[in-house]
């Protein structure tokens, strides 16, 4: 028997990015305000926001979860696959800490290959994730996670080659306030060897206030994802002229591209709405699963968890349509349980 290289090989798929402690917690109104949250956003914790992260940890129901955009991603991915275990590779920085020996104990959990830069000058970042309803608001202290270096980390020998491994690449755009020059690095791998390089918009002040990394990467971006307001976000600072969310997508796609082999996909997600793809010359809507409403229990990890059943197929080379199934299918999961959560097994066929 011939025993062909199966496209589920360990270390196929790479992610980079910012590994968080979640804390999570439901929270009320005055307690948005209190802190100046809009309810459904992502931004960095600022000093004002310090003493949240003490509060949010006496509520009665907190909860605490590995999160992290992109190890979210790589995970749920690992969770889509099953077997081979450790099919995702991920790198980010902890603190030599409790919240860091966390972090690593529940990646191992999860079969994913992480390998963490570890330092003590910084903590290990958190994300403070607050609910009310079927939002969430988002408020990340990354310190630990704002200390990853290129060279102390991603250019080992031993790191790199794990990069190499790699078919498929992933990095939420959250690490363009970390590491640009790591980005551009495996990118640039990604399109000298025609791979595939996937990036995220992740959140409106990513577009807005670094425009410059974003717009540095954009050329090696073979699949770029986001949500209806990261694409408004991105459309009004490229100048675009349009809220039109399929022309929107159109555009970006047509943004200049390094590997003229692959024609860049753009893929906006808009929560209960369709979501939107670019196929070809044209841009295709594609249905959510039904929910009810009753059923929602958060929607923190939600996007995190559509990547990563997205790239799931990707990596097992499978149809646009097929990913963007798998994604929403993982979503619809995530968003049944408290943040980037899963079932032991997926029913995915």
């Amino acid at each position: 028997t011939v025993i062909l290289l199966s496209p589920r090989s360990e270390n196929i798929l790479f992610g980079m990015g910012n590994p968080l402690l979640d804390i999570s917690a439901v929270v009320d109104k005055d307690f948005l305000d209190k802190y100046g949250l809009k309810p459904n956003d992502q931004i960095l914790a600022e000093d004002k926001h310090k003493a949240l992260f003490d509060e949010i940890v006496k509520k009665n129901k907190v909860e605490y979860h590995a999160g992290g955009s992109t190890q979210n991603s790589v995970k749920i991915a690992q969770w889509m696959i099953q077997k081979p275990h450790k099919v995702a590779t991920f790198f980010g920085c902890i603190g030599k800490d409790h919240f860091g020996e966390i972090l690593k104990k529940k990646a191992a959990e999860a079969h994913v290959d992480a390998h963490y830069y570890e330092q003590n000058e910084e903590p290990t970042g958190t994300c403070a994730a607050c609910i009310t309803g079927d939002n969430r608001s988002l408020v990340a202290n990354l310190a630990a996670a704002n200390c990853y270096k290129k060279e102390k980390h991603l250019d080992l020998d031993s790191n790199w080659e794990l990069v190499e491994k790699a078919k498929v690449y992933y990095i939420a755009g959250f690490f363009l306030t970390v590491s640009p020059e790591s980005i551009l690095k495996v990118a640039k791998h990604a399109s000298d060897n025609n791979k595939v390089f996937c990036m995220n918009l992740s959140a409106p002040f990513i577009s807005q206030f670094f425009k410059e990394p974003l717009m540095k990467v954009m050329p090696y971006v073979d699949i770029l994802f986001g949500n209806e307001t990261e694409a408004a976000t991105f459309a009004k600072e490229q100048g675009f002229e349009t809220d039109d969310i399929t022309e929107i997508a159109k555009k970006t796609q047509n943004l200049p591209k390094e590997n003229k082999k692959r024609q860049r996909v753009v893929v906006f997600t808009q929560g209960k709405d369709d979501t939107v793809a670019t196929v070809g010359e044209k841009v295709t809507m594609f249905p959510v699963l039904d929910i009810d409403q009753n059923d929602i229990v958060d929607t923190n990890g939600a996007g995190d968890a559509f990547v990563g059943g997205f790239l799931s197929e990707l990596v097992q080379e499978r149809s646009l349509e097929e990913c963007i199934r798998a994604g929403h299918y993982a979503a619809n999961v995530i968003i049944r349980r408290v943040g980037c959560t899963f079932p032991e097994k997926p029913d995915f066929h």
